[in-house]
């Protein structure tokens, strides 16, 4: 009788488990008709395709290995008034290495524009790096993060650095910081389009790693366990049209102990929010100040503040 009550209870519970995955894409398609339906939408689904083609274009480029170099700055004299305020002013946050990580099936290339933008800001090292397109574990990958972020803080000399993932790297990075002692070298950890409450869109993928990604999995339980004393601040960018997250609202990231900020757009889609001007600027100005509580620049720091603030792009029509 047990045996029989455990198997009605798992049946129960895939059903509705279904259940609430279709009515997820059920709103999520809805959405996404009222998105592509809107002036916003389409110029957001043109903007995606036409950074594919580019994308593709570069990508083989980006499989070689990036050198190490360090930015010799930029003279700000030649530059308008407007121009010349976005410039980081904080010398302290321009000299913190930033290091960028891809996504799944992807390299560095994916930050081409991205990495010119912070550059252009002011910030001395902005570093990409690769990780297998093999990888089948987010706890492997997070360790060779672990080496690569220790190797750019013995080549700057600096005590801890930003790190920028897109997609499955905010991911990998936000296991090394929360579940492998990471805050302690990362200040700031961005991330773009990444399921931290994982996708459905995994379920299309019978692979290790993508069970990893589908909602309630071991490591994302994992990550919603508690992270006291986790001082890196959080910055997650994510959109309400992103078609490889699914439900779009799983891009977010809830979490009692973490200190973040979110950016929220409505017209983005996954592979065309690390060009995404907003999503640039957004993440820059946030990275352009360094964590004194009292900079006359920014904002304070502020440690330990179980919060999420929002910042809002302009609604779509399709909102």
């Amino acid at each position: 009788m047990a045996l029989v009550r455990a198997g009605v209870d798992r049946l129960a519970t895939a059903a509705a488990a279904v259940q609430t995955g279709a009515t997820e894409l059920g709103r999520a398609g809805a959405y996404a008709a009222r998105t592509f339906g809107a002036p916003a939408g389409i110029r957001g689904l043109a903007v995606e395709w036409a950074w594919l083609a580019a994308h593709l274009a570069v990508y083989p480029a980006g499989l070689v290995r990036e050198q190490f170099t360090e930015s010799g700055g930029y003279r700000t004299d030649p530059l308008p008034p407007i121009r010349r305020s976005l410039l980081v002013t904080d010398v302290e946050a321009a000299g913190r290495p930033i290091l960028l990580v891809h996504g799944i099936m992807d390299n560095r290339s994916v930050f081409t524009v991205f990495r010119r933008s912070l550059l252009r800001r002011g910030f001395g090292v902005v570093h990409a790096v690769n990780y297998s397109l093999f990888t089948g574990d987010i706890r492997t990958a997070a360790h060779a993060l672990r080496e690569h972020v220790e190797q750019l803080r013995e080549r700057t000399g600096a005590e801890k650095v930003h790190v920028v993932g897109h997609s499955l790297g905010g991911v990998i990075a936000r296991y090394y910081v929360q579940r492998m002692g990471g805050a302690a070298a990362v200040d700031a950890l961005v991330t773009l389009g990444s399921p931290h409450a994982g996708t459905l869109a995994a379920y299309l993928m019978p692979t290790p790693l993508a069970r990893q990604l589908r909602p309630g999995s071991e490591l994302l339980e994992e990550l919603a366990a508690p992270a006291p004393g986790c001082t890196t601040r959080f910055l997650v960018v994510w959109s309400r049209m992103d078609q490889m997250i699914v439900p779009q609202r799983n891009a977010r990231l809830i979490h009692p102990d973490l200190d973040v900020e979110e950016f929220e757009l409505r017209d983005v889609g996954h592979l065309s929010l690390p060009i995404d001007p907003r999503s640039v600027h957004w993440v820059a100005t946030s990275l352009a100040c360094s964590d004194h509580p009292h900079h006359s620049f920014c904002r304070g720091h502020r440690h330990f503040s179980p919060r999420v603030a929002t910042v809002r792009a302009e609604s779509s029509p399709a909102s």
